[in-house]
């Protein structure tokens, strides 16, 4: 059972953090298969006992590294020594508007003020080798935007993103890392962490703390980075970059996103461009966005957190059998497909699709695509 906070709002207690750390940081364990672990066997630690069988099921040929115990009260004593905090979704400090989109993690590394989450937010990403004049109408952008109490949410990186947390060091803004908190990338934005996270603002991660960040946790942290915010601002960004994969994400979530045109001669033009011809709202001041973004602030964010009072179980539902198992893997494939078609297809309950797509999901064989379709990964 959950517990209450001093502020009255609900809470996790020690036991549920740790089984909740340890699930979400097991192999093959991301948001949704987290949901829908907690949803079938009506806890985390329940989950974590029942693991080794999903997974065999699954078909994998080798069992999922658990962490321990040990290794899990070892993370948020880490979490602690850095001024950091380990928040569940539904707790009073985790950001309500990450909770509006599709996944989001169930715990978060927090650092700073959360209190900067209450404010509507607008993200800004860009070129890491931005130009000089780019690095200006980020900043004044930035500057301009939080004047009008909006958060800026950015990713820390060099270029545009570190123009954006700069231009709103007075006003609160949020870095999105993707290693853990206490590796900030790159080396150099170290000192920026601090300083936001000291005025007012706020630093996340739903990596580990240790965590080095990889070329393959960046689109993670993307994802974050247009979860946090009711709009997305992309100032300067060549053709397949990082910003692209946020506006991307940014659309699919159904936030606004906006684009500031550049040169058509300057290649770290030509992404922002390109959103700009694909219908992204053109940026030539702050007024461009605080307009369409207006009526969405006014939108409540702080609503009831949900209870985090773990479900009841719902292994009353038998598992499904061999035959079951071979005909929803029969109609997968390479190309995403969507779940309710998948269950029209077999004829199979929903029940009995949903727990054969979790137990090839824990043995890393299913890919989970946008709106929810999934697909079947096959051996390399």
């Amino acid at each position: 059972m959950s517990e209450r906070g001093a502020a009255g709002g609900p809470r996790l207690s020690d036991r549920q953090r740790v089984s909740w750390l340890r699930l979400i940081r097991t192999e093959n364990v991301g948001p949704a298969t987290f949901r829908d672990l907690v949803g079938r066997f009506g806890s985390a630690e329940v989950a974590l006992q029942m693991l080794p069988e999903l997974v065999t099921s699954g078909g994998a040929t080798r069992l999922p590294r658990i962490p321990s115990i040990a290794e899990a009260e070892a993370e948020i004593a880490a979490a602690e020594r850095h001024g950091a905090r380990l928040v569940a979704i539904g707790e009073a400090d985790y950001p309500p508007l990450l909770r509006r989109m599709d996944q989001p993690p169930p715990i978060l590394a927090v650092k700073g003020d959360p209190r900067v989450f209450a404010l509507p937010a607008i993200a800004i990403v860009g070129a890491r080798n931005a130009s000089l004049a780019g690095v200006r109408f980020a900043r004044n952008l930035a500057t301009e935007i939080g004047r009008e109490e909006y958060a800026i949410v950015s990713g820390l990186a060099r270029g545009i993103d570190t123009a954006a947390h700069q231009g709103a060091l007075a006003t609160g803004t949020v870095a999105v890392l993707a290693g853990g908190l206490d590796r900030p990338y790159p080396p150099e934005n170290i000192g920026l962490c601090e300083e936001l996270c000291e005025r007012g603002g706020a630093a996340v991660s739903e990596m580990p703390f240790g965590w080095e960040p990889r070329a393959k946790d960046f689109p993670r942290r993307n994802r974050l980075i247009a979860g946090l915010a009711l709009g997305l601002v992309v100032v300067e960004a060549a053709d397949r970059s990082g910003s692209l994969i946020s506006a991307r994400l940014a659309g699919e979530m159904g936030r606004l996103v906006f684009a500031v045109p550049g040169s058509p001669l300057d290649p770290r033009a030509v992404g922002s461009n390109k959103l700009l011809k694909e219908g992204a709202i053109l940026v030539t001041d702050a007024r461009d966005v605080l307009d369409h973004i207006a009526p969405l602030a006014g939108t409540p964010t702080r609503a009831a957190p949900p209870d985090l009072d773990e479900p009841p179980a719902s292994t009353s539902v038998p598992p499904p059998g061999e035959e079951e198992r071979a005909r929803v893997v029969e109609a997968l494939g390479p190309a995403p497909t969507d779940v309710d078609e998948l269950i029209r297809h077999t004829g199979l309950g929903t029940s009995e699709v949903l727990a054969v797509l979790l137990e090839l999901d824990l043995a890393g064989r299913l890919e989970r695509h946008a709106g929810g379709k999934v697909s079947l990964l096959y051996p390399v």
